[in-house]
């Protein structure tokens, strides 16, 4: 496994239509994407979050309270099964680039215990790095030692991954050119952030999405981001909506995003 591994995660807000009510992944966008990845040519861990394929379903029923009633068996049995189907349209458009993509579904390799992790076997991953296949996990609904089920969000699986390995960088793809001192969906003239301090990232003021998000928004995003730089690993957030910046990220190419160090 080469210390030149990236961890990269594609957001929800990027890869589906997130506002809408149904399901609808962003074919185009995620190809060209992909071929960003490829064309690249190094080591990735993949994390991608639910978007409109989970949150909705997983707000109905509310699935990270835990269990409490019995309808909640269907809303996790089908938030399951819709999690899964947008995890196979990535690897297939992963796969139609030439990237080994392969599957890692949370709800079979690990357990939580009221949200935070219980078991998380990293085993899985190293075998599959050994065999030179890229892993690719995601936001899922996972049982819960003390509630059931809960949520697992990609947030959750970004620490434990960023933990347990070297990373060469950690890369958020996300549906802005990075971080503002204010939400700029809100205020069109929010100043951006080039580069900040983990230290200094707790004090922006996080509006929160508009969209359903079980799973905290930006907030949680930038709580994760703190633990995660802690770890003394340099995380980048850049616009996935303009697919040469990830590109230009990995290959060490100035391009728009903000850098967040340790």
């Amino acid at each position: 496994m080469s210390a030149m591994m990236f961890l990269i995660k594609f957001g929800g807000s990027v890869i589906t239509e997130k506002s809408k009510t149904e399901p609808v992944f962003k074919q185009d966008l995620m190809d060209k994407l992909a071929a960003s990845l490829n064309k690249a040519e190094k080591e990735y861990i993949i994390v991608h979050g639910a978007g409109s394929f989970g949150h909705v379903l997983a707000q109905k029923y509310h699935l990270n309270d835990g269990f409490q009633k019995n309808e909640q068996r269907m809303g996790y049995a089908k938030t399951q099964t819709l999690v899964q189907q947008l995890n196979l349209q990535m690897l297939q458009s992963l796969q139609k680039q030439g990237l080994p993509a392969v599957s890692i579904p949370p709800h079979a390799t690990m357990i939580l215990d009221n949200h935070q992790n219980m078991l998380f076997q990293k085993e899985i991953y190293d075998q599959y790095l050994g065999q030179k296949l890229i892993p690719v996990t995601y936001g899922d609904v996972v049982l819960d030692h003390t509630l059931g089920f809960s949520i697992c969000s990609g947030d959750l699986l970004m620490v434990l991954l960023a933990e347990s390995y070297n990373f060469e960088k950690v890369i958020y793809v996300i549906d802005e050119d990075g971080l503002y001192w204010e939400n700029p969906k809100n205020n069109p003239d929010a100043e951006f952030i080039e580069r900040i301090a983990s230290k200094d990232i707790g004090s922006l003021s996080t509006n929160l999405d508009d969209q359903a998000d079980v799973t905290g928004g930006m907030k949680g995003k930038i709580e994760t981001i703190q633990r995660i730089s802690q770890t003394n690993v340099d995380v980048l957030l850049l616009n996935g909506n303009k697919p040469d910046c990830l590109y230009d990220v990995l290959v060490g190419k100035e391009t728009t995003a903000t850098l967040v160090y340790g």
